[in-house]
């Protein structure tokens, strides 16, 4: 499993012109499920992903997590995040789980993070979207499972 965490001030998605989801300060997340990913690597990165300290303290130090300061959650689907690029110039997709299941595990990784007492929304599984989103820092971190 690989998710990218953005550190985000805004989010919004859309499909077609009709908008699916916003959030105000908090994370998004572009989540990519692999073949190899379980129930367990899903409950571990929900965990990681609401405890991961990178909002800002008083001394500027990355300190505090969404869980702590009660921000939101934007999760987006993303299985381009399994890509692999080691040969040629086309990435090969070869890791990344089949849609019908890739799109059961995201919801299930959706109710994980839910039951950590979080604001979540999510954008459309599978579907092209056009994401706007306001970047902090930039905060950037790319974590895998």
């Amino acid at each position: 499993m690989k998710v990218l965490v953005a550190r985000i001030s805004q989010g919004r998605v859309f499909k077609e012109k009709k908008e699916l989801a916003s959030i105000g300060k908090g994370l998004a997340l572009f989540v990519g499920i692999e073949k190899k990913d379980t129930l367990a690597s899903l409950t571990k990165m929900a965990s990681k992903v609401v405890n991961l300290r990178v909002f800002e303290d008083e001394q500027g130090k990355l300190n505090y997590s969404l869980k702590d300061k009660n921000y939101q959650l934007l999760c987006i689907s993303n299985f381009t995040l399994c890509a692999d690029t080691e040969r040629g110039r086309r990435p090969s997709f070869e890791e990344s789980m089949s849609r019908e299941q890739a799109s059961k595990y995201f919801e299930d990784f959706v109710s994980l993070l839910k039951k950590e007492n979080v604001d979540v929304k999510q954008g459309a599984f599978g579907e092209f979207m056009r994401i706007e989103l306001v970047l902090e820092g930039p905060v950037n971190i790319i974590l895998t499972i």
